[in-house]
C-alpha cells in the first residue's frame, strides 16, 4: 500500500469518528425534542417509502405513553414500519456492504455504529423492561402485546448506531436520520404516527451503564424514569434509603446485590470504621481487612498508604479490593499487579 493510500485511510477513519461522536451526542440527547423537524422527518419517511404522509402525529411523554397510545389506536391503519424502516435500511445496509466487501464493512462498522451499539443497545433493553414492567407486570397476556408493540417501535435517537454506518443523505433513510436527530422512539402506522419525546435526564458511569445515586438515572417529561446503581435496577425508595444507612441496616439487607451497593455508597473504609472491625492482617505494604457477609463471599480489602504525598503533605490511603481467599496484606496488594507474594518486592511503592 502507498503512503497516498495510508493517508487516505487514517483520513477516512478520522472522518467516521467524528461523524459517529455526532451520532453519539444524539443518542445521549436528553433535551426535549426537536418537534418540527421531528415530524418533517416523519412525513419525509413516508413520502420515501411511496406512502401519503400520516393524518396526524401524536406526541408521547415517554415510551410508557408511547406504548399506552399505540394499544389504544384502533383507528390509526396497519403498522408500515416494513417501508418507512426495514426495506430501506436493507437496501442501504446491502449497497455499502456490496461496495466495501465484507473485511471492509467489518472495519467500518467498528469504528461506526459497533462504537455506539453495545451502551445504545443496553438502555434500549432496559427502556422495553422498565414499560413492561410499569405496564403488564402480572399479565401474561399484556406483557406478549406489548412486547410485540416495543419491537415494533423506530428507535428515532436510538436507532443512532445502524443509521452512523449506513448513507442517509439522499437516501430513503434521511427521515429517519432526521428523527434520530430531533426525538425519541417511533411508531409510524398508515394514518397516524405516534412519536415519545426525549428523555430529560440521562447519568451513566464511565461504563456507560445507568448509573445515579441520587435520584433516576434516566427521566422522561411524563415522569417514566428508571433508577439504577451502576447498570443494576434499584427502586426509587432504595435510593432514598441510601442516604440514611447504617452499619446496622447493611448487615440486616437480606438482598446479596442490594447489599454490594450499599456497601459501595456507604463506603469500604467508613464501613469498617463505624463496625468496629480490626484489621486480619499486618505488614510493611499495609492492613487487610475482611468483612463477612450472610448469603455472600466476604469483602477483603487492603488498605494502603501512598508513599506519595498529596501537595498539602498529607498521604492518601487506597482500599484495594482482593479475592476471599487473601491471608496477607503483601498477597494481596501483590494481587492487584498480578503477582504472587513471593516475588513482589517493589523498588518503590507509590
Amino acid at each position: 500500500m502507498t503512503i497516498t493510500q495510508e493517508s487516505g485511510k487514517a483520513a477516512a477513519v478520522a472522518m467516521s469518528t467524528g461523524e459517529t461522536a455526532r451520532w453519539r451526542a444524539w443518542a445521549s440527547a436528553a433535551v426535549p425534542a426537536d418537534r418540527a423537524a421531528a415530524e418533517e422527518g416523519i412525513r419525509l419517511a413516508y413520502r420515501s417509502a411511496g406512502l401519503s404522509e400520516p393524518e396526524r402525529v401524536i406526541w408521547a411523554g415517554s415510551p410508557r405513553e408511547g406504548v399506552t397510545l399505540v394499544r389504544q389506536g384502533a383507528d390509526f391503519g396497519a403498522s408500515v414500519r416494513e417501508a418507512v424502516r426495514t426495506a430501506p435500511w436493507a437496501a442501504e445496509r446491502d449497497r455499502r456492504y456490496e461496495k466495501l466487501g465484507a473485511v471492509g464493512w467489518s472495519r467500518h462498522w467498528s469504528v461506526t455504529g459497533g462504537a455506539l451499539w453495545h451502551t445504545t443497545q443496553a438502555l434500549v433493553d432496559r427502556i422495553r423492561a422498565g414499560v413492561l414492567e410499569e405496564l403488564a407486570a402480572d399479565d401474561p397476556a399484556a406483557r406478549t402485546e406489548i412486547r410485540l408493540i416495543l419491537l415494533d417501535a423506530l428507535l428515532g435517537q436510538h436507532d443512532a448506531p445502524w443509521l452512523s454506518a449506513l448513507r442517509t443523505e439522499g437516501t430513503a433513510l434521511a427521515g429517519p436520520a432526521q428523527v434520530c436527530r430531533s426525538a425519541g422512539w417511533w411508531w409510524p402506522f398508515e394514518k397516524v404516527a405516534v412519536v415519545c419525546e426525549r428523555p430529560v435526564a440521562l447519568h451513566r458511569d464511565e461504563a456507560g451503564r445507568l448509573d445515579h445515586g441520587e435520584g433516576p438515572a434516566l427521566e422522561f417529561p411524563d415522569g417514566f424514569a428508571l433508577c439504577a446503581w451502576r447498570g443494576m435496577p434499584v427502586t426509587r425508595a432504595f435510593l432514598e434509603e441510601l442516604r440514611t444507612l447504617t452499619p446496622e441496616r447493611i448487615r440486616g439487607e437480606d438482598n446479596a446485590e442490594l447489599r454490594r451497593v450499599m456497601l459501595e455508597h456507604y463506603g469500604y473504609d467508613r464501613y469498617l470504621a463505624d463496625s468496629g472491625a480490626r484489621p486480619l492482617h499486618r505488614d510493611g505494604t499495609g492492613r487487610l481487612w475482611r468483612i463477612d457477609l450472610d448469603g455472600d463471599e466476604p469483602v477483603v480489602m487492603v488498605e494502603v498508604l501512598n508513599s506519595t504525598p498529596e501537595p498539602d503533605g498529607t498521604h492518601r490511603t487506597y482500599w484495594l479490593r482482593v479475592p476471599p481467599t487473601t491471608r496477607t496484606a503483601r498477597e494481596g496488594v501483590a494481587w492487584t499487579f498480578g503477582l504472587g507474594a513471593e516475588v513482589y518486592e517493589p523498588l518503590k511503592e507509590t
